[in-house]
């Protein structure tokens, strides 16, 4: 084990909360900072070498995201960042569009805010605590909607646009972050679909065999993590490994 921490934001979701146990199960890092909207230690791992702290943080409030950067700066130095946030659908009525009819300014401004502004926020205030030698890792996950040139089928306006923002922030930041940080990694993630309360009404139309539990998807999603190399930065991999297009 070294002496470093792995941050997970998005701690207390279906895929975050999975994400942190196979983390806290692998004992390769010694500290993780379980982050999320409402955190709870019912998402803790349980006992073992792993300290696991959890705080508050809101994608869509800057000082939430400045006071979490702060009190990870307590902690030993940040080696892997991960946020499994998103949006896609809400209790309020928010749900993804099936023609330009639906459109609507004020929900896709929140699908925008929580998929793509505020993984790129985290990015400005956790980056700079990351090392600048060896290797450390940013990802954050996106969707294969996302892909601009996959697109066949048309629909979800907001979700599809706001992961593509996403992705292409996601290789703004890589540029940028390489320059200061020669083996850092910045990827998005493509966790197949999961059975999560994300892509729980949708359910019905995944085939048999490709809907993943949040286990299976989060221990394919840090093998993935583990292979990456510097080279394959700013790019986006789904859960098999595989990149996806742009």
């Amino acid at each position: 084990m070294n002496t470093s921490t792995a941050v997970v934001v998005g701690a207390t979701g279906g895929l975050g909360a999975a994400c942190l146990g196979a983390l806290a199960a692998g004992a390769r890092y010694s500290h993780l900072l379980a982050l999320s909207r409402n955190p709870t230690t019912e998402a803790d791992p349980g006992p073992g070498p792993v300290s696991v702290v959890h705080a508050p943080i809101d994608l869509e409030h800057e000082p939430s995201i400045v006071q979490a950067a702060a009190q990870a700066r307590a902690l030993p130095p940040i080696r892997l960042v991960i946020v499994a946030s998103g949006l896609l659908h809400a209790a309020d009525g928010l749900s993804p569009e099936k023609s330009m009819r639906a459109l609507d300014a004020v929900a896709m401004q929140r699908l925008f805010a929580v998929n793509a502004i505020g993984p790129a926020l985290v990015a400005k205030h956790f980056m700079p605590l990351m090392p600048r030698q060896g290797r450390v890792v940013f990802a954050a996950v996106s969707a294969r909607v996302g892909s601009i040139s996959d697109n066949r089928l048309g629909g979800w306006y907001g979700y599809r646009a706001s992961k593509a923002a996403l992705n292409q922030l996601i290789r703004t930041l890589s540029i940028e972050w390489s320059r200061t940080a020669r083996d850092s990694i910045c990827v998005g993630l493509h966790p197949g679909t999961v059975d999560t309360a994300l892509s729980a009404p949708f359910q019905g139309n995944v085939s048999a065999g490709s809907l993943f539990t949040p286990a299976h998807s989060a221990g394919a999603l840090l093998q993935v993590l583990d292979q990456l190399t510097p080279a394959q930065t700013g790019r986006v991999f789904a859960w098999d490994g595989l990149e996806v297009p742009a």
